[in-house]
């Protein structure tokens, strides 16, 4: 009855009364009035009547309420759910919805989006599985905002993050949302702004939900996606952002390259490669943040690919370090144009490390080459050379590939370079650090029991000049650490049971420091005076303990 005379009848009057206001006012009682199922069933009727109804009438409102109802009839009772499919519901609105805004010339572009919307959250409340569906909508969204300029209306651009959000919170897992052809055109049309601000909802959504995006193909659409945030767009200048901004940005993409990953080495090399392609066109000032999760991602695989090389099973394998070091090399050269020496330095070091562990000797020696280099040139501020010399001798003293002429020339340089820093007491501890690289406490280390005591002499001489040195600006000699922290190396080659350090050395070394606190040019410093009874008090410790240890300190007087 209500579909063969009530609505008919009541549509006509409608239809017919030409007042926009009660137009307006009868097509939303029809809707909110009458049950969902009557909507459902005579949903071509209703729909039918929306384009004759006067052009100023907001039909876009009407629509929006009815698909409303209609989703929120879905969502309560999921058994209707094959009566939507059986009247066609989805096609039935789109076209609506098509007849519409080709019907309302002047409908501003907010009027249009707001519809899609409104269609796309029906359609993925009735319709989660039909991607084809969302796919649509997507491209009629695309249609009616082509051959415009990029959205200027914040109103409208509003809509359509709501459009792009919709799908990303429906489908929690970013890899079906990458299946959907239009959703990247639809981004096309956002302003260089509010692009970045979908790429960060984006790459938010990923980390949210723990998603693994485990192909090439699928990451380089993902990247497209998010370009916004990797490169400039439309010309619009990074020096325009706000540092803490860009710096967010780039973070989130960081964080986004460490998620990527792939249990298939071939597959993990392409992904690298997809990224390094997507990130080398993102000028100088992004390197420095999108630069060091990519190399970590790599040599994450070149752990995982440790111990296979060239041919296995005599085929060619396409991931092998040797490769992924070539990349790897690739990849930190780029940091130069930036330039950010420092960085690149560390990252140089910690591939050594990783070839070290291949037992690749060349590589892990041209790395090194690299530092050095980068030390040579590059790092000019003294501060930054402490802490370079420090990683060197650090990362230097965990090798174990090298040879005796390798090992040798990089010890002599590190050596060298300890040397010549600016202050002397950065001097002093450089090189009683490097005595480290001529014992390394494994069972088939190197043991240099003289070239240890050699830096450590050294390192004696360098603390002499230094206190020299501020008696002659200052008046007074400064506070005696440096003597105290060489005294603990002496202490700790002593245990481990080096023979060139002798008791004698280390008595006549606790003299010198209690003459030198003793004597009226020195400075009185707490911290340094704490130091020096804490390590009398391990002597004495040591002395007391008995067994063999006992015995060695024991001609230790303290």
């Amino acid at each position: 009855m209500y579909k063969d005379v009530v609505l008919p009848r009541v549509l006509e009057q409608v239809v017919n009364c030409k007042d926009e206001i009660a137009q307006y006012y009868l097509m939303d009682c029809i809707i909110q009035v009458f049950p969902d199922e009557y909507h459902l069933q005579t949903l071509e009727t209703l729909l039918g009547a929306c384009p004759q109804l006067q052009p100023v009438v907001d039909v876009k409102t009407v629509l929006s309420r009815l698909m409303e109802r209609l989703s929120n009839y879905a969502d309560s009772s999921p058994e209707v759910l094959p009566d939507f499919l059986q009247v066609e519901a989805f096609a039935k609105l789109s076209s609506a919805i098509g007849k519409v805004i080709e019907a309302q010339v002047d409908m501003p572009v907010v009027g249009a989006i707001s519809l899609y919307v409104s269609l796309l959250t029906f359609t993925l409340r009735v319709h989660p599985d039909r991607l084809d569906y969302v796919d649509q909508i997507l491209g009629a969204c695309v249609k009616r905002l082509s051959g415009k300029a990029k959205l200027e209306d914040s109103k409208a651009t509003k809509q359509v993050v709501a459009l792009l959000s919709a799908p990303l919170e429906k489908y929690t897992d970013i890899v079906t949302v990458l299946t959907l052809s239009n959703y990247p055109r639809v981004m096309d049309h956002l302003d260089a702004g509010t692009n970045k601000i979908m790429a960060t909802i984006i790459i938010e959504s990923i980390m949210k939900n723990d998603t693994c995006v485990s192909t090439a193909d699928k990451v380089e659409v993902l990247f497209e996606l998010i370009k916004g945030l990797i490169k400039e767009l439309d010309g619009t200048a990074t020096d325009e952002l706000d540092e803490e901004d860009f710096k967010e940005e780039q973070n989130s993409v960081a964080r986004l390259i460490h998620v990527l990953y792939n249990d298939e080495p071939e597959e993990m090399l392409k992904i690298i490669c997809t990224v390094r392609k997507h990130i080398m066109a993102g000028g100088p000032k992004r390197l420095t943040f999108t630069v060091p999760p990519l190399a970590f991602s790599a040599l994450k695989l070149v752990r995982r690919l440790q111990g296979q090389d060239g041919d296995m099973a005599g085929e060619e394998v396409p991931a092998t370090p040797k490769k992924i070091f070539k990349l790897l090399n690739e990849i930190i050269e780029a940091l130069s144009s930036v330039p950010s020496p420092e960085l690149a330095l560390r990252l140089y070091l910690q591939c050594a490390e990783a070839a070290n562990d291949c037992e690749l000797e060349p590589i892990a020696y041209e790395f090194f080459t690299q530092a050095f280099v980068l030390y040579e040139e590059e790092v000019a501020d003294s501060k930054a050379q402490v802490t370079a010399i420090h990683l060197i001798i650090g990362t230097l003293q965990k090798m174990t590939v090298f040879g005796v002429e390798n090992r040798d020339t990089l010890t002599h340089k590190a050596t060298g370079y300890s040397a010549k820093l600016l202050k002397k007491p950065d001097q002093c501890r450089a090189v009683y650090a490097c005595s480290h690289l001529f014992w390394v406490d494994d069972q088939d280390g190197i043991k240099d029991g003289e070239r240890v005591l050699l830096c450590l002499k050294r390192s004696l001489r360098i603390a002499n000049a230094a206190q020299q040195q501020a008696n002659v600006t200052r008046g007074s000699s400064g506070p005696v650490t440096l003597f105290v922290e060489i005294l603990n190396k002496y202490l700790y080659f002593f245990e481990k049971g080096n023979p060139q350090i002798a008791s004698s050395a280390i008595q006549s070394l606790i003299e010198l420091i209690k003459t030198e606190m003793q004597s009226d040019t020195a400075t009185p410093d707490k911290a340094s005076d704490a130091f020096f009874s804490s390590t009398l008090r391990y002597i004495q410790f040591q002395k007391q303990k008995g067994g063999l240890m006992g015995e060695k300190y024991g001609p230790i007087k303290v």
